[in-house]
């Protein structure tokens, strides 16, 4: 795992240069290791000149191919494991500038036709208003010091892809992520609605896994997997990015797990209608 972006780019040079000699070494053409692989030749070249960054899996098939021994695929493999995983820390972002930051996010939603958001924390920026979003942009700990003002105007401009009829979306919260007292009542009872309101579209579904299920695992951490293509981990100073079909599968089967633990629907928007006239209530 590399918290420095141009050493990720070395270990994907790396292991394309590796997996080239190893052939080469073999005496295998890429046509003939293609077919022990499965694969297509233009894959193999693709992946040996550095265009094609290949997952665990196809680094798997690929020494399986070449018979590398045991020692020496493990060290390729636990490569292409880092090749396969970035991580950007908020400085870096910060420094870039956090609306280019709001512009891949953007891309990123703009490319996949399904997206599943598991929120134990608090509501994705999708699902704020502006009011929330400005308090959860301007924490009181924060791991460096940037103007938010364009990315919140970014970020409130992103969420007309909800309205896109040819993408799915799917958020899934704990009710602690909802109650979390981060803002003023008036605003936690506003925020609470839009939730609800938003739950009605027809290609969005919202969830909850209230406080009163048993669940048999812990929310770790926020994490959103955008198709079959992409993983995304949030943490506290920086974002997780993961590329490996294997962890993308795995988060796949964790979203659908909590998910089976959730309240949706006509439940889902009166347990809402209760808590935002809680904190009516209490303003």
């Amino acid at each position: 795992m590399t918290h420095d972006p141009g050493r990720a780019g070395e270990q994907r040079r790396d292991l394309a240069a590796a997996l080239k000699d190893l052939r080469r070494a073999s005496g295998l053409s890429g046509e003939r290791l293609a077919v022990r692989c499965g694969m297509s030749q233009s894959k193999i070249s693709r992946i040996e000149n550095g265009k094609t960054l290949p997952s665990v899996v196809d680094v798997q098939q690929i020494l399986n191919g070449l018979g590398v021994d045991e020692d020496l695929a493990r060290e390729l493999l636990t490569l292409a494991s880092a090749a396969n995983a970035e991580y950007e820390d908020v400085r870096s972002s910060v420094r870039r500038g956090l609306h280019l930051r709001q512009r891949e996010l953007a891309a990123l939603e703009a490319g996949a036709s399904h997206i599943r958001y598991f929120l134990p924390a608090m509501p994705t920026a999708l699902l704020q208003t502006p009011e929330y979003m400005r308090t959860a942009m301007s924490p009181p700990v924060a791991p460096a010091d940037a103007d938010v003002s364009q990315a919140i105007a970014l970020k409130i401009e992103r969420q007309a892809v909800l309205y896109d009829q040819g993408k799915r979306f799917d958020f899934l919260l704990t009710e602690s992520a909802v109650r979390w007292r981060l803002c003023e009542p008036l605003v936690l009872a506003s925020q609470i609605d839009r939730l609800a309101s938003l739950s009605r579209l027809p290609n969005v579904t919202i969830g909850i896994v209230p406080l009163s299920a048993q669940v048999a695992d812990a929310p770790f951490h926020t994490f959103t997997v955008y198709g079959a293509n992409l993983v995304t981990i949030e943490l506290f100073t920086g974002r997780l990015v993961l590329r490996d079909p294997k962890d993308i599968q795995h988060y796949h089967a964790l979203f659908e797990f909590f998910r089976g633990k959730a309240i949706e629907g006509d439940p889902l928007r009166s347990m809402l209608r209760r808590w935002s006239d809680e904190f009516r209530r209490a303003a």
